[in-house]
């Protein structure tokens, strides 16, 4: 009632964020809050791939989000910045993934005020694991979060990319990788199209042109809407950080691919 801190704030710590959000107040963070006895519908998020180029790596996500048999939302933002040389994309259930994410955004800016460096590619991908093995209660009550990491490991400048399972399991993916309901689709285009050796632009292309695939088969997955001007969200990773590539450059990549489609939907070669 004071308007100061608690005592809590000004207790010297560890470097994690989440470890102190959780002793503080289990209930701040997603894992912590109690469901009621009947199942839970929310919006669901999918379709998320990622490839390795020459200068690093590229994610990309589609835009749509789903309830049940319904559209829930036409333009999610499923791929986040989380710190300087990393990325991260998310499918599952929507709200949650959000949430865990921007924490995780906070948990490696907390780590890097405390211990006054960034904490290596490993150990982000290590500790994003942990944060969803957390969040097992609630996956198995269909809750589930499945994100996607992957950044430019300064120590070997090399791009890399980490998948999950519901568990926390953590595996480091070669060349590239996809997660979500289209995710099957997806795969399928990046097999035929990677290569290696990829410049960035490259990459971009066929992240764009694997959406494309996943969207033409999984009704879940959203396509190319060029009449609302919605373009998947795009970020690449390099020794020169984590940028988003802008909206105008992805509507070009989009309508040419759109144009090469055109009377040919498979994108036969």
């Amino acid at each position: 009632m004071t308007g100061r801190l608690d005592r809590a704030f000004h207790t010297s710590g560890g470097s994690s964020f989440t470890e102190f959000l959780a002793s503080y107040d289990p209930t701040l963070i997603p894992s912590g809050r109690t469901l009621p006895p009947a199942s839970v519908e929310a919006p669901h998020a999918t379709t998320i791939v990622a490839l390795v180029s020459a200068d690093g790596v590229v994610m990309a996500g589609d835009r749509r989000a789903t309830m049940g048999n319904l559209i829930a939302n036409r333009d999610m933002e499923k791929v986040f910045v989380t710190d300087e040389y990393s990325v991260a994309g998310i499918a599952g259930t929507a709200g949650l993934a959000i949430e865990l994410v921007r924490l995780f955004q906070v948990e490696l800016e907390h780590y890097e005020k405390i211990e006054g460096t960034l904490m290596s590619l490993e150990g982000k991908a290590n500790r994003l694991a942990s944060m969803i093995r957390g969040n097992l209660a609630m996956a198995m009550r269909g809750l589930a979060v499945i994100p996607m990491f992957a950044g430019f490991d300064t120590e070997v400048g090399l791009g890399r990319i980490f998948s999950y399972d519901v568990t926390g399991g953590c595996y480091e993916e070669r060349d590239h990788h996809c997660v979500g309901s289209g995710s099957l689709f997806a795969r399928g285009a990046l097999k035929k199209l990677w290569r290696p050796g990829l410049d960035r632009d490259g990459a971009i292309r066929i992240a764009v042109e694997a959406l494309y695939d996943a969207a033409d088969d999984d009704s879940a997955t959203g396509g190319p809407d060029v009449s609302r001007r919605i373009w998947p969200t795009i970020a690449t990773v390099d020794v020169d950080g984590a940028h988003f590539v802008p909206g105008d450059r992805v509507g070009d990549i989009v309508r040419a691919v759109v144009e090469a489609r055109s009377g040919n939907p498979g994108g036969a070669r």
